[in-house]
């Protein structure tokens, strides 16, 4: 049922007073505190300041106070630069050859219309600060102030001018909260300025929230000490260095390993000409970047700079100034897509190193308190099903028997190899409860998920072979035949001439049944009654992507059943072949879902988990 519509009398048309216009200008700029600390910091930032102090009290919600050591506004620019549209970052002629974070002139009369704004400022070279305050709009006479350099603007009662958007505020720490985040933003966008953060809502007993002094040397060193203090020493230490160019387009900055994954987009951190922006072509490109690393529910870890000639990005899309448009943005998302794929290979096999530390913290040490009998020793472990008895290990007073094993163990040369214990997997020494293989490297040992693995290594043969001239097929000496549900049957058939360049040939065979006469050579042995649903599930799964990203999904899903399936037992060969083939392989640290495919123990790790140091 449509709403009556109200009765309303016509009223005349007139023009809104400049008090309550700046109100409702104010709510596009500051829609909390953190915006405001965001304004201001930034204009910190633009005049030059190399250290910056914020603080707030009871969420930013009774005072904010930012304090810089710029260059300071001159005493007789201080009323004008209260005044909307006011600003010294541009001169009105050009609105796209933008270098600063400021240049609309909205920030601090916005705040003047929203609550009670004290600036304090000193220009270099001036004899004396200059202070003025604005209180409901209507700016005081300036006065002298005692300020050594710089400028500090207090900002009190936010929203006291505008109480209905105070009541939709949320609590003093979520406020705190995302004012701390946006000052860690701003302050990878600056690394060589240094930052303080103060929560004053105690007046007693004010607690510093954050530290961060100016960070010296290159592009790399400065941004990776910054990182490394925001993000933490885990980051950067599984992080990749990005460095890529194309056509006046420059990416740089750091992007996670894929086993460095999290559950949350919270670590992607994206900034262009050094702005922080929320950019939605970027977030789509960081995360096809990763597409076929990660599984749909784990997000890449990544702080990223896109920068490029200004006249080519447009920032000036929303007052936040948080969405930007580009000029090219094809170039852009393949810079990105391109910079982060290549990186990411040229990692090789290699996996976060945060997994072995989570392996470790789940070690505990076993207590064993003997009888009082001194001949009282532990009774034998029972031994699980599926288990290949070793020979007896001797050099000991008495032999041990095969019941304590619960694997089946290589018997190592008397003399091993010091070249192969030299290469960065090891060589392999057992292989535990045939699925994992457990080898021996010069400083530690690897734990392999051999089906893992395996289902990495097919994975890109098949990306590789699909790239050059198609997936070979083999023919079946009997066609088997699959009976499927209608709706996976015909999705199959839709993309069967995709699947037939994928080595996967097959024919409708009346009812609902398919005659496969063809399978992907690469695979081996196939059961296609279990391959085909999966591939069905897989191009279901993918209907609202992309035709590539559909096709990887299907090779996906064919790696992992061409790939040595947990329960088999593997030859010593085998296992050292399938070491050397995750060396020379792009991306085999971690398989087609995103989880680790081998855990690295450190030797020193080992012995203080058994109290040797």
């Amino acid at each position: 049922m449509n709403a009556p519509t109200p009765n309303i009398s016509r009223r005349p048309i007139r023009q809104l007073d400049a008090a309550a216009a700046n109100r409702i200008a104010a709510g596009e700029v500051v829609e909390r505190p953190a915006s405001a600390v965001k304004e201001l910091v930034e204009n910190a930032i633009d005049a030059g300041a190399r250290r910056v102090d914020v603080a707030y009290a009871d969420g930013g919600k009774r005072l904010i106070r930012v304090e810089d050591d710029g260059h300071g506004i001159p005493a007789d620019e201080l009323p004008l630069a209260l005044q909307r549209h006011a600003t010294s970052k541009i001169d009105g002629s050009d609105l796209v050859n933008i270098l600063t974070f400021g240049f609309r002139g909205e920030a601090l009369p916005s705040l003047g219309a929203v609550g009670r704004l004290t600036v304090t400022s000193r220009a270099r070279g001036a004899s004396e600060a200059v202070c003025l305050g604005v209180r409901g709009g209507n700016a005081e006479p300036p006065r002298p102030a005692a300020l050594a350099r710089g400028t500090v603007v207090e900002l009190e009662g936010l929203f006291t001018a505008t109480p209905a958007r105070l009541k939709f505020l949320r609590s003093d720490r979520a406020e705190a909260q995302a004012i701390g985040e946006t000052l860690r933003r701003l302050a990878m966008a600056a690394p060589g300025v240094a930052f303080t953060l103060t929560d004053r809502s105690d007046p007693d007993s004010p607690r510093e929230i954050l530290r961060l002094d100016a960070e010296s040397g290159d592009l790399f060193d400065a941004l990776g000490n910054r990182l490394r203090a925001l993000l933490g020493p885990d980051f950067l230490a599984n992080a990749l260095r990005i460095d890529a160019e194309r056509e006046g387009v420059a990416l740089t900055g750091y992007a996670a390993l894929p086993t460095y994954s999290r559950g949350s987009a919270v670590t992607q951190h994206l900034f262009v000409n050094g702005r922080p922006v929320r950019d939605k072509l970027l977030l789509g490109a960081l995360r096809a970047a990763y597409a076929d690393l990660l599984s749909r529910d784990r997000h890449p870890a990544a702080a990223l700079f896109v920068d490029l000639d200004p006249e080519q990005v447009d920032v000036n899309v929303h007052p936040a100034k948080a969405e930007v448009r580009f000029r090219d943005p094809g170039l852009v998302r393949g810079l990105v897509v391109g910079g982060l794929r290549q990186a990411l290979a040229g990692a090789g096999h290699r996996a976060s190193s945060t997994v072995g530390g989570a392996m470790l913290g789940t070690f505990r040490p076993e207590t064993f308190r003997p009888d009082t009998a001194p001949d009282a020793r532990p009774a034998p472990f029972p031994a699980p099903r599926g288990v290949w008895p070793t020979r007896p290990v001797t050099g000991f007073a008495e032999p041990l028997g095969t019941d304590g094993w619960s694997a089946r163990v290589e018997p190592a040369s008397p003399e091993p190899d010091p070249e192969a214990e030299e290469l960065p997997l090891g060589v392999a020494r057992a292989h535990v409860h045939e699925t994992y293989i457990v080898a021996q490297t010069r400083d530690g040992m690897v734990i392999v998920d051999a089906h893992a693995a395996h289902e990495r290594l097919t994975y890109e043969k098949l990306k590789a072979a699909r790239a050059a001239n198609g997936v070979a097929g083999q023919m079946l000496l009997i066609p088997e035949i699959v009976e499927l549900d209608a709706g996976s049957r015909a999705r199959l058939i839709e993309a069967q001439a995709e699947l037939d360049r994928l080595g996967l040939a097959f024919e409708p065979f009346g009812g609902s049944a398919l005659c496969v006469r063809e399978t992907p050579a690469i695979l081996g042995e196939v059961d296609c009654r279990r391959l085909l649903p999966d591939l069905a599930d897989a191009l279901d799964a993918d209907e609202g992507r992309g035709l590539e990203a559909r096709i990887d999904a299907v090779l996906s899903r064919m790696a992992c059943h061409g790939s040595v399936r947990s329960g088999r037992a593997l030859r010593a060969e085998e296992m050292n072949a399938l070491l050397r083939a995750m060396e020379a392989t792009p991306l085999s640290g971690q398989c087609n879902h995103g989880r680790p495919t081998y855990v690295e123990l450190k030797l020193h790790d080992i012995e203080r988990l058994f109290g040797r140091r």
